[in-house]
């Protein structure tokens, strides 16, 4: 049986060594892990290991999903304020902000609404079409992929109103390239406005990548996405005529229904 001085000692002992080890720690790098996981070496933990007895297909897919996980991490230097690059983060956030869907629709609705002429409101109508179909799409696709979105990414004040749950594909990057190719086919007629679009869409797509918030395949296929939307509205194009001669057909649909109804009643009577 040991002595309790025996005890007190190795018990001081014990301590003495949980202090050295945690000790051992730079200070710096165990704030960066706990505020910004951005620098933490475990914060993304996939298995991409593989075996040669797995078919090539899966082989090949564990390989480029590693390579995507790596570039997204080496391309977020704005994660969070500890980032590389997290001086410039209000920056990238505002360009990000940009390209959300919230200020593109109150625009076109509104410009659709107090229109001067008719073709300008023809243009904002097949714009607010246009962002709906966006939105629809990207949802049904989240919903259908359920990627969650990278452990970099930091919720913000104002993205806490706008919460994604899911990743793949990029909304902002469809978005901005449907809108791109919108500009430029229907809007923009001179060399340096053709620039400032295709620079404006190139840059909302590389801040979902600069903060963290997509992988690199989520803003890919969001580019392409976008770039196909565009080549629907542009082939189902709806011009203000044919609009007010829709909206004049259901409305005298509707009131001859009524008036058949109305006059079933008085016969019956």
């Amino acid at each position: 049986m040991s002595s309790p001085g025996s005890r007190r000692n190795s018990c001081r002992g014990a301590a003495a060594g949980s202090r050295a080890s945690s000790d051992s720690v730079p200070p710096g790098r165990r704030r960066a892990s706990s505020s910004c996981p951005y620098f933490s070496p475990g914060a993304q933990a996939e298995d991409f290991s593989v075996s040669l007895s797995q078919p090539m297909f899966a082989i090949t897919l564990r390989f480029l999903l590693a390579v995507d996980l790596w570039l997204s991490k080496k391309l977020g230097v704005c994660a969070c304020e500890e980032s590389p690059w997290g001086g410039i983060r209000p920056l990238v956030r505002l360009v990000e902000f940009s390209g959300h869907v919230a200020p593109w629709l109150v625009g076109a609705v509104y410009t659709l609404l107090r229109g001067e002429s008719v073709a300008e409101q023809e243009l904002m109508l097949n714009l607010t079409l246009a962002l709906i179909l966006d939105l629809l799409l990207v949802r049904a696709v989240k919903t259908l992929v359920r990627r969650r979105t990278p452990v970099q990414n930091r919720s913000d004040i104002l993205s806490a109103f706008f919460v994604e749950r899911y990743s793949f594909p990029s909304g902002h990057a469809s978005r901005a390239t449907m809108c791109a190719r919108f500009f430029l086919a229907q809007v923009a007629d001179t060399a340096s406005m053709r620039v400032l679009v295709v620079s404006w869409a190139v840059l909302v797509s590389l801040s979902r990548l600069l903060l963290a918030r997509h992988y690199v395949t989520d803003v890919g296929f969001g580019l392409a996405m976008g770039y196909c939307q565009y080549s629907v509205v542009e082939r189902l194009w709806v011009t203000w005529d044919s609009l007010q001669d829709l909206l004049f057909i259901r409305l005298r649909e509707s009131l001859d229904r009524a008036y058949e109804g109305l006059w079933m009643i008085e016969w019956k009577h």
